[in-house]
Parts: C-alpha cells; structure tokens; sequence
C-alpha cells in the first residue's frame, strides 16, 4: 500500500497499485483501510504503508 505526497485533495492512496482513496488525516485513512478489508494496520508499520512525501505526521504540503 502507497499514501502518496500530501496536496490540496489531502493523501491519494494505492493498495496493490489500483486507486484505493485520498485522507486528510489520519482518521480518514484507518476508515479508508478498513472498507477495504485492511484492519487493525498501524501507520507507522513500513512493512504494510509505503509513504511518499512525509510519513504519518504530514497532511498537508
């Protein structure tokens, strides 16, 4: 899973490749994560999130 660079449409975010949402915050990417079926993921694992442009702590740009 990739949560791409912060922009003005908050954090676009990949799993397998294919589009899965964009986040403005934290929040919105564990409710993002567990429609698609990802629970209990912490954001700071490396091993499952792939962050781009800054890691949890960074929302905007």
């Amino acid at each position: 899973m990739v949560v791409h660079s912060p922009g003005l449409a908050g954090r676009r975010v990949t799993i397998n490749g294919e589009y899965a949402g964009r986040a403005h915050r934290p929040g919105e990417l564990r409710a993002l994560l567990r429609r698609k079926g990802v629970v209990g993921a912490h954001l700071d694992d490396h091993s499952l999130i792939e962050w781009r442009g800054g890691g949890p702590e960074v929302w905007a740009d």
